[in-house]
């Protein structure tokens, strides 16, 4: 299919402005400037996925390459039209197709097997659901939503999951054509006028998306970081730059050297300066995003840079898009084959990284590229790129049913359920199973839940809605559970450490005919202080307002009992230097908020914490599931804290519960206690381990005041 666009003769105008002569193309077909930025940025994106920690912003690298994508396709689009007065919306997408998806394919079809061979069988169907999200470009917001969920936002990172600036570049491609022949259509009979309407759409849109990605980095910091809507802007000033190329020819050569070198200036001191932490993209992208339009813009005029021209220079820019695509699964997948890699050796593996993209640049990119056929029909290079995208789809769904050896043990283990619902004194015997299991080394075949299933393992009240998203202030009500109808109410009041109680509390409601009000909000501390959120990548407001309603709604409901508990690690941003101190202050100041006639108080001190992601590591180590254990010490993270905030509890006359024995060894904490997988994920108890605890949790509970 080709949009045409015939060029009309102009409508007579009364007063034409005065056009001054341009001499067209005048670009070279090769820009060594171009090609030596996305040696730049490919390598700081490398470098810092590989744990170079100079380069804490290396991330901005993306940016880099936003840009320089915007400026090409842009340039290409407007080229055609002024050359041939069309746009072949079949030739684009198929010089699109036989850029970007042999190698992409390629590479997600090598990752996905790699994934089989030596990943953990528990991730394979997550990651399978990748590839395909992939296929379908929609990488990037598959992530935004898993940014989002605080209980699925602790998974490892996926071998996939730099696919997702490829999926924004892509959703720009279906557009960006359109746009422009949008543009020459409206002008098509005052061409004269063509340049401003396509700096006019152009500015449009990057003004837009850059005021939402300004407000959504404040609101939602995955779905800005991830969203093609926050992220149009960024290809927008490069098509800008494309657009007014004319203009950028016009600077004198000293000046377009000086202008280089500040954008190169600025790229830098972006990938050094930023961190983890620094609240992006929002204005923080300007940096990198401007910095990168100048030095576009200065090789309009002078293309030629000592540095950027260099050979190896050339030669990393030329290996950029498949350097990208194989970094990150080789940095990813190699520790499971590996073990642990220090920075060193994960930077020795990104420059094995880069001998497959020049392996792949060899024998799959150009191979199909030149294809003489392929570049003579459009329709065959489309052709192509549906058959690609077809075949990894297709092996994407059919994957799962494929899951690599079982993820199933040998032998019998005890029915921690029936042995503590059975059990004469359930405690003791929960502490003899939890000790016997610390010397276990085999994974159960009848293990409950099973590791497949374990993600999903979650107390009621997620499923039920009653816990609020992170941006969210209101506390969800009734959220009522237990004798909805009982005369004594019990609260469970927290974030996420205190929702994975909420299995026995409903159960022990049940049984004494109370109602439970579940108050619950993941990542926010019931303690009276302020967090900083990584996943909003700033201060957690809404926590903060969330609790001021909980405890009014709290007080009203004129409790007999309020068990509270919370997450025992990170820090506050309110507290001082000495966090254990704070923390245990912000508490006391919890139970001043809550203390009324009538209502006494429980916290139940943080879980233990293992590893790392527990089901994962159990799929893999199935005859040597101690592997997994961790030592109670390191499990426990920051035992002063956990000591001070007790002893704060109980000269607030709050009783303490330490569910660490129930947990840990005084040596380990084991990752399956009897039948029972302890944890769902690396720190929440899955709902069925908490359940089991009903009999050894209820005797530690006071009872309501007469």
């Amino acid at each position: 299919m080709t949009a045409t666009v015939y060029e009309a003769p102009p409508a007579p105008d009364p007063a034409p402005a005065p056009t001054r002569p341009r001499r067209p193309d005048r670009q070279p077909a090769f820009r060594p400037d171009v090609e030596g930025l996305r040696a730049l940025a490919v390598t700081i994106v490398v470098l810092f996925h590989a744990g170079v920690g100079v380069l804490s912003g290396g991330y901005v690298g993306v940016d880099v390459f936003f840009v320089i994508s915007g400026f090409l396709i842009t340039g290409h689009l407007l080229k055609e039209v002024r050359q041939t007065g069309t746009i072949s919306i079949t030739g684009f997408y198929a010089r699109r197709a036989l850029r970007l998806l042999p190698a992409a394919t390629f590479t997600a079809a090598v990752t996905v097997m790699a994934a089989w061979l030596w990943l953990p069988p528990v991730r394979f169907a997550q990651i399978a659901g990748d590839a395909l999200a992939t296929t379908f470009y929609g990488m990037n917001y598959r992530l935004a939503v898993q940014g989002t969920d605080y209980l699925g936002a602790a998974q490892t990172p996926s071998p996939l999951q730099h696919f997702w600036s490829l999926a924004v570049e892509e959703q720009f491609y279906v557009v960006w054509p359109l746009l422009v022949i949008a543009a020459v259509l409206l002008t098509r009979r005052r061409p004269h006028l063509r340049g401003r309407v396509v700096l006019a759409v152009f500015g449009l849109i990057a003004v837009v998306s850059f005021g939402l990605s300004v407000w959504q980095t404040g609101v939602s910091a995955p779905w800005a970081y991830f969203g093609m809507q926050t992220r149009a802007w960024e290809l927008a000033a490069g098509g800008l730059v494309a657009a007014t190329a004319h203009r950028w020819e016009r600077l004198p050569v000293r000046l377009a050297v000086v202008l280089r070198w500040l954008g190169l200036a600025g790229i830098v001191t972006a990938a050094l300066a930023f961190t983890e932490a620094t609240a992006f993209p929002g204005y923080a992208a300007a940096l990198p995003v401007l910095a990168t339009v100048l030095v576009l813009g200065a090789g309009c005029a002078h293309p030629w840079s000592a540095v950027l021209s260099l050979a190896p220079v050339q030669l990393t820019g030329r290996l950029s898009y498949g350097w990208y695509l194989w970094h990150w699964p080789v940095l990813i997948i190699a520790p499971y084959v590996l073990g642990e890699l220090p920075t060193g050796k994960l930077v020795v593996l990104a420059g094995l990284s880069y001998l497959l993209a020049a392996a792949t640049l060899r024998r799959v990119e150009d191979p199909v590229r030149s294809a003489p056929r392929l570049r003579r029909r459009p329709w065959h290079g489309i052709a192509l790129g549906v058959g690609l995208s077809s075949v990894l789809a297709a092996a994407a769904v059919a994957a799962p049913v494929l899951v690599p050896p079982s993820t199933t043990g040998t032998g019998t283990a005890l029915d921690m359920s029936a042995a503590l619902r059975d059990a004469t004194g359930a405690e003791r015997e929960l502490i003899n199973a939890v000790a016997a299991a610390a010397d276990t080394t085999t994974v159960p075949a009848n293990l409950t839940p099973a590791v497949e299933h374990a993600e999903v393992d979650v107390p009621q009240l997620y499923r039920d809605g009653c816990d609020p998203a992170f941006t969210e202030s209101d506390v969800r009500k009734p959220c009522m559970y237990g004798d909805t109808s009982g005369a004594v109410t019990m609260v469970l009041f927290g974030d996420s450490h205190a929702g994975h109680w909420f299995p026995p509390l409903e159960q022990i409601a049940k049984d004494r005919g109370w109602r439970l009000a579940v108050v619950t909000k993941s990542a926010c501390s019931a303690a009276s202080t302020l967090i900083y959120m990584p996943n909003l990548k700033r201060d957690y407001t809404e926590c903060v307002q969330w609790r001021d309603a909980a405890v009014e709604y709290i007080r009203s409901l004129h409790p007999a009992l309020v068990v509270m508990s919370s997450n025992g690690n990170g820090d506050a941003v309110d507290v001082g230097a000495d966090q254990a101190a704070g923390w245990a202050g912000a508490w006391r100041k919890t139970f001043a908020r809550l203390a009324q006639p009538g209502t006494r108080q429980v916290l139940i001190s943080d879980t233990a914490w293992p590893a790392g992601d527990a089901p994962e590591c159990v799929s893999a180590h199935l005859t040597s599931v101690d592997f997994c254990h961790r030592p109670t010490q390191a499990a426990v993270g920051d035992g002063k804290r956990r000591a001070m905030v007790a002893e704060a509890a109980r000269l607030d006359g709050v009783t303490v519960i330490d569910p660490l024995p129930w947990l840990c060894t005084q040596v380990r904490c084991p990752v399956i206690v009897g039948n029972t997988l302890v944890y769902k994920d690396n720190s929440h108890l899955t709902a069925t381990y908490a359940r089991l605890l009903t009999p050894v949790l209820a005797p530690h509970l006071p009872l309501p005041t007469p």
